[in-house]
């Protein structure tokens, strides 16, 4: 995992547990309509990769390239090893190279398409991201990238656990990147009054299920976890940090845009995967949830959870408080808060809320993360276009 709030798994999961909004003002976006966001600083892809597959990759795909490498050295595999035709790689992407097109049109509007590069066209192509790390890793088995807006790291992992129970995969790397810190992202956005609009105060704009939230906080980032047969992982002698119990996908079929206004479609989502679990919403000792800071967004998932839960939800974390939303990355970054959660026994706190809404209560974890015995935990993506996916996650 890579974050603002840390180039690891751990480094991200230290800072999410202090509880404080990395959210700052970028100079790279002076003069937009909103200027404050969450960067990752300190990741050179040049040093990292070297100048020419640096110069190959759009930002987002360093990203994810670098959680993947992570990823499987943290599960103790080689790829000099591994069988290479019964291991897949599925990522999510979102809006992936918003810049790279604004870059390359521009230069057609000058009137200079021999300036447009070569690499423009692959670089920007969503499949190329799984692609680019099937190469870098030496993956023979089903490659190829999911697309559910915001969701689309929890769908892709959906996805892989689906390829595992099909036979087709003994090994799969599955989460998101995203890298939404740019101007034309952030414009798009702000003209959407999508985005906090706190600019003086950069640290309490993003502020999940507060009943003065604004908008949300972009910020970038790449998350990638590796899923196995549960004979393969016992085989190998690995260490298993959690088990993915259940899944479950659905649509609002509602606006482009805005989340049904009951939850509706996400209470489907939290049910169904509740019902692939084998799960009861009595089972569940902790939801991570999505928490945008948006006032629709906020109030839909938080509705979906009171009648869910029966009025009474566990207790509740919106990590985006911290860390902004990084769009296509965020339920993937998420998933693996959650992992981190089930193993250290804690819940992080959430950023910012001071107060609630009347009928929107939530038991949300603030100040100080809160030791809990977490032995299945929920962590809900919703996106543009009403998708809704949800994660059930457990502890071995």
């Amino acid at each position: 995992m890579i974050t603002p709030g840390g180039a690891t798994a751990e480094e991200t999961w230290r800072t999410v547990c202090e509880g404080r909004s990395l959210a700052r003002t970028d100079p790279q976006l002076a003069g937009l309509p909103v200027d404050i966001a969450c960067r990752i600083d300190d990741f050179d892809p040049v040093t990292v990769y070297g100048r020419r597959l640096a110069r190959r990759l759009d930002r987002f795909a360093h990203l994810a390239l670098h959680a993947s490498r992570q990823a499987v050295a943290d599960a103790g595999l080689d790829p000099e090893h591994w069988p290479r035709e019964r291991v897949g790689v599925i990522l999510g992407v979102g809006g992936n190279s918003l810049e790279t097109y604004v870059r390359e049109f521009t230069l057609l509007g000058e009137g200079r398409p021999t300036a447009v590069s070569p690499v423009a066209l692959p670089r920007s192509v969503p499949n190329m991201v799984p692609g680019e790390v099937a190469m870098d890793l030496g993956i023979h088995g089903p490659s190829f990238s999911v697309a559910s807006a915001c969701a689309s790291g929890a769908t892709a992992i959906g996805v892989a656990r689906d390829l595992l129970l099909a036979g087709a995969c003994d090994i799969v790397l599955a989460g998101s990147a995203e890298s939404g810190v740019s101007p034309m992202p952030v414009t798009c956005f702000a003209q959407m009054t999508a985005l906090s609009r706190r600019l003086d105060d950069p640290a309490a704009a993003c502020r999940p299920f507060d009943a003065d939230r604004d908008g949300l906080v972009l910020s970038e980032g790449a998350a990638v976890l590796v899923l196995e047969r549960p004979d393969a992982a016992r085989a190998r002698g690995a260490r298993v940090r959690a088990l993915l119990r259940g899944y479950g996908s659905t649509s609002d079929a509602h606006h482009p845009v805005a989340p049904h206004p009951e939850g509706a479609g996400a209470e489907r989502a939290l049910r169904a995967a509740l019902a692939d679990a084998g799960c009861t919403p009595r089972d569940v000792d902790h939801v991570n949830a999505h928490g945008t800071s948006t006032p629709a967004g906020d109030r839909a998932e938080a509705l979906a959870l009171l009648r869910t839960f029966g009025g009474a939800p566990p207790p509740v974390t919106a990590p985006k408080g911290v860390l902004g939303h990084a769009l296509g990355a965020s339920a993937a970054v998420e998933a693996a808060l959650t992992v981190l959660t089930l193993q250290h026994r804690h819940i992080p706190p959430t950023a910012n809320l001071r107060r609630q809404l009347p009928g929107q209560e939530l038991d949300i974890v603030t100040g100080e993360p809160r030791p809990a015995e977490v032995g299945v935990a929920v962590s809900s993506s919703f996106g543009f276009g009403g998708q809704n996916t949800v994660l059930v996650l457990g502890t071995p």
